[in-house]
């Protein structure tokens, strides 16, 4: 089958518009960020929150046959000069641009046109090793004594399906110029299915090693493979629909 087709069997992306799945998002942020990985206090609700999330639209992946959600992410996206992303906020300080990244840089562009994707999260069950630090596992690799071996050659895609659904959002919603700190290793991964990120600068210690890159709409697309452009035209047009 082709990558969409098997995508979309086991996994469906949701746009989370209700205050309902906005708590499943914090509660799946909380069990990778508080309870696995001790990068945030705990919280007595069980929500990982922060001052962000005011700002951000969120998006989450469910397992189908379990009717179960198996990861998240948001946009955060910013109207004036006061809502700063969290790298702009956390990381500009620290972060040294290559001087050919220069024009790339947040200040050069109108706030309504930038956003970062951030809080990638998938729930450490649908993940094989339990012991896998975040940056490893937000690969999506599950367990392989839970689930079928059909559903095991789709959900490495998870973390790919994220950052799907955080471009969908964002070209959904204006946004032109897209900011994200990650693991370098994963932003070599994204490379093999043509998600080319454009790294900014030197990796800086931030919930260990992450750098910051940057995409915007026509580098995600045009090097795109064609499996995996399917794959992206099918939760653009999920969450485009939920949007609407």
């Amino acid at each position: 089958m082709s990558i969409s087709e098997h995508f979309t069997n086991f996994l469906q992306p949701e746009l989370a518009a209700t205050q309902g799945l906005k708590e499943e998002v914090f509660k799946i942020r909380h069990n990778v960020y508080c309870e696995e990985l001790e990068f945030e206090e705990p919280r007595d609700n069980g929500q990982e929150t922060d001052e962000f999330d005011a700002q951000s639209i969120f998006a989450l992946i469910k397992h189908k046959p379990s009717n179960t959600y198996t990861s998240c992410v948001r946009l955060v996206k910013s109207t004036h000069s006061t809502e700063l992303l969290p790298l702009e906020l956390f990381c500009l300080d620290k972060l040294k641009f290559y001087d050919e990244c220069l024009k790339f840089h947040p200040q050069n562009f109108p706030r309504s046109e930038i956003a970062e994707i951030s809080r990638l999260a998938v729930r450490s069950e649908f993940r094989r090793r339990k012991a896998d630090k975040f940056e490893g596992s937000a690969h999506g690799a599950i367990s392989e004594e839970t689930y079928s071996e059909t559903e095991l050659r789709c959900f490495p895609f998870i973390a790919i399906g994220l950052y799907m659904a955080g471009a969908s959002l964002g070209m959904d919603t204006g946004v032109k110029h897209c900011y994200v700190m990650m693991e370098p290793r994963l932003a070599r991964s994204m490379k093999f299915v043509g998600i080319k990120f454009v790294q900014l600068g030197d990796a800086i210690n931030y919930h260990g090693l992450r750098a910051p890159y940057y995409i915007n709409p026509e580098i995600f697309l045009q090097n795109l493979s064609p499996g995996f452009k399917s794959l992206y035209l099918a939760i653009k047009s999920d969450l485009h629909d939920q949007i609407d």
